[in-house]
């Protein structure tokens, strides 16, 4: 799938001494996915010193193609430095844009900005950037009818509402939000006729709205739904050509994957857990970590929860020892990366599946081993040098002597060593202001307070 990437890759390699200065693609976005990380990175350098060459025309446009570039590196690593370069660019470009009365091109720019926030509430964990994002979105949406702003403004207006009904919205309030995608795709599906770029950003609302129906029918249990998630994504992924938009095409199969295993999971269907497991993994056949790294991992994590839940369906200790791969391998990428909030979630799945491994087989050397491989890891890490690792390590560890406790019946100490290990973890969550992991520490601590208080 990714033939022209190497391609291009391989061309420009030998063309390293006279590479262009303005970058690869000349400012179309829709080249943009064809560049694996490395080659990215350099055209997000590249526009930055076009945009800012004392020559350079119409630097507005400029600052908003790197503000672009620069989001789409957050996005594939997950690096905050990234993000915080596209919010900037952006709002340089914005800036540009209305010191000449450019409307349309100062919409499209707090639009930019306003992806941005969103990216970074999705990654990060904070939900805070939902507000500034809206505002953005609001503002954008205010000065202009049409265009492209128009319809990316309405998108992203209408993602910010799901996410914040998410977890109260009944059945009927889910459905009629969901619809109110139609008209901002039809109008983006009209300028892709025009604007090759516009292809991928229609894709990407589709599974927006893919996204938020699986969220809504995994709460409510709602098969239709998760049934309508499905097909949302398998028609984004079939609008595409996986030679030309590659990421784009292999992010609707994640998500038909993932739609899949949460119907299976929401309506007891082993067998269409089983069908999730199977695409997500078809889906990383054609996703290679180089590309994508963030993507990656996230699919890795995907299929491993999907693996996770087939295990609590089937009871089968295998699953589980397949979803622990999964994770591991997702933790190449996610080690690098201590501030994602998928990080701080795969970790604490990970301990799940050893403790649930554990307690099927009722072998208590899976624990035994699970538990001197996690001293092992803690001794290598250093809560100066790494301390976010080393509190998850903590939470990990935490896990495990409650899983001990649950599974012998017995505390031999076990219960305040958890105790002790999430104290440890939650001060270094909250010490780094990361609330997700802060809330599984402390949830975790919740559970093993209880009962000495009953």
């Amino acid at each position: 799938m990714f033939e022209l990437g190497r391609e291009l890759k391989r061309f420009f390699a030998s063309e390293k001494a006279k590479a262009p200065t303005d970058g690869l693609t000349g400012g179309d976005s829709s080249l943009l996915e064809l560049l694996d990380c490395r080659l990215l990175a350099q055209e997000a350098k590249a526009c930055d010193v076009a945009a800012g060459r004392i020559s350079a025309k119409d630097k507005p446009r400029r600052r908003l193609e790197a503000a672009i570039v620069w989001r789409e590196v957050a996005r594939r690593t997950g690096d905050p430095v990234a993000l915080r370069k596209a919010a900037a660019s952006a709002e340089t470009a914005a800036a540009g844009f209305e010191a000449v009365r450019r409307t349309d091109g100062w919409a499209r720019a707090r639009c930019e900005q306003a992806f941005c926030a969103l990216l970074g509430a999705e990654i990060f964990g904070d939900p805070g950037l939902n507000a500034a994002a809206e505002v953005a979105f609001r503002e954008a949406r205010g000065v202009v009818k049409g265009g492209l702003a128009a319809p990316l403004a309405d998108v992203g207006l209408t993602a910010i509402e799901g996410r914040r009904v998410m977890d109260k919205a009944d059945a009927a309030e889910a459905w009629a939000l969901v619809a109110r995608f139609s008209q901002p795709i039809a109008a983006l599906d009209l300028i892709a006729k025009r604007v090759t770029a516009a292809r991928a950003l229609a894709a990407e609302a589709r599974l927006i709205r893919a996204d938020l129906m699986a969220g809504f029918g995994a709460r409510l249990k709602d098969g239709d739904l998760i049934d309508a998630a499905a097909a949302e994504a398998a028609a984004a992924g079939e609008r595409l050509d996986n030679a030309y938009e590659p990421l784009t095409w292999v992010r609707a199969k994640i998500m038909h994957g993932q739609s899949l295993a949460l119907k299976g999971e929401a309506v007891g269907d082993v067998d269409a857990l089983a069908a999730g497991a199977g695409a997500l993994a078809m889906a990383l056949d054609n996703l290679n970590r180089e590309h994508s790294p963030l993507d990656w991992a996230r699919t890795q994590v995907a299929l491993a929860q999907a693996l996770q839940a087939l295990g609590e369906a089937s009871a089968d200790p295998r699953a589980f020892e397949h979803a622990v791969s999964c994770y591991q391998r997702a933790d190449l990428v996610l080690r690098d990366a201590p501030t994602l909030a998928l990080r701080g979630q795969a970790a604490g799945a990970r301990a799940v599946c050893l403790a649930r491994s554990a307690e099927l087989t009722g072998d208590g050397a899976v624990l035994d081993a699970a538990e001197a491989a996690m001293k092992l890891e803690l001794a290598k890490l250093s809560p100066r040098r790494d301390p976010v690792g080393w509190a998850l390590a903590q939470l990990h560890l935490a896990r495990l002597y409650e899983a001990r406790i649950g599974m012998t019946g017995a505390d031999h100490g076990d219960r305040a060593a958890a105790l002790m290990a999430l104290d440890a973890a939650t001060d270094v969550f909250a010490d780094h202001g990361l609330r997700s992991l802060t809330v599984l520490a402390t949830d975790a601590t919740a559970r093993l307070s209880a009962p000495a208080t009953t």
